[in-house]
């Protein structure tokens, strides 16, 4: 009789989620079939109001994998399982493997950084740097300033996995919900700088709202780009993504590598 009630439960979880049934099914990786891009839409839409809230909160950056799954479905929830286990090797773009947080980081957090959107001022979201990180920015930001009379913010910093997660998701739509294409412009989970202390991810952007996302070459004509290129090792940056690379060119990127001495 158990083993009877046992198997019920599973097809009638099986009927109730036909993405779970079929989990060993591969993802399109170069354009989402019209059911996953349903499941995607439907996925984005339960996840807003907790996106919304963390934003709201300052937390979106650090949240777990717990915290993301809670508002799914379980079709919704196998749909983000089947993202995490895609192997990024043979993507394109971003698939180097790099060291997951220790869970012993101290992390600092921003806030209060603005920038002009539309002509007027707007407060920007919370963001993390781990400590060496942090006061690393700090040195750099006072040199480009004494040099330039300037500085860059950060736009993002840390990134959770799980919020990484999110963003590949996010990102999904803009690339025509190209797995491939979007991995060039957004790492998974595990192959983002953001997500690694080791290789903290700083994504500039300037007070005047400059961050060269949409048009990488305004922000490679910046003053400060220049500044970049020729200084930014002193204090332990180095551009990720540069042209030509495998990876879409990103002047705004740069990450610390937190073994660097200066000197």
């Amino acid at each position: 009789m158990r083993f009877r009630w046992i198997q019920s439960v599973l097809i009638s979880l099986a009927l109730a989620a036909p993405w779970a049934a079929d989990s060993a099914a591969a993802i399109s990786l170069d354009g989402l079939s019209e059911p996953e891009v349903a499941l995607l839409k439907s996925t984005l839409k339960n996840l807003d109001p907790l996106i919304t809230q963390r934003k709201r909160e300052g937390t979106a950056p650090v949240m777990t994998f717990e915290e993301l799954y809670v508002p799914l479905k379980s079709e919704q929830a196998a749909f983000l399982d089947e993202i995490r286990r895609l192997d990024p090797a043979g993507l394109g773009g971003s698939s180097r493997k790099l060291p997951a947080p220790t869970g012993q980081e101290s992390f600092v957090r921003l806030d209060h950084q603005t920038n002009i959107k539309e002509g007027r001022p707007v407060r920007m979201d919370s963001q993390y740097l781990p400590r060496p990180a942090f006061e690393a920015y700090q040195r750099m930001m006072a040199a480009i300033e004494a040099d330039l009379g300037k500085r860059l913010l950060v736009e993002s910093g840390y990134r959770s996995p799980a919020y990484q997660l999110y963003l590949f998701l996010f990102y999904l739509p803009k690339h025509g919900t190209s797995i491939r294409e979007t991995n060039r412009h957004v790492a998974l989970p595990g192959c983002s700088e953001h997500g690694s202390p080791a290789f903290q991810a700083i994504d500039f952007i300037t007070p005047a709202g400059i961050n060269g996302e949409d048009r990488p070459g305004e922000f490679e004509e910046l003053q400060e780009y220049g500044w970049l290129q020729a200084r930014a090792r002193e204090f332990g940056f180095y551009l990720s993504y540069p042209s030509g690379g495998p990876s879409a060119f990103e002047p705004w990127h740069w990450h610390y590598e937190d073994n660097h001495r200066d000197g």
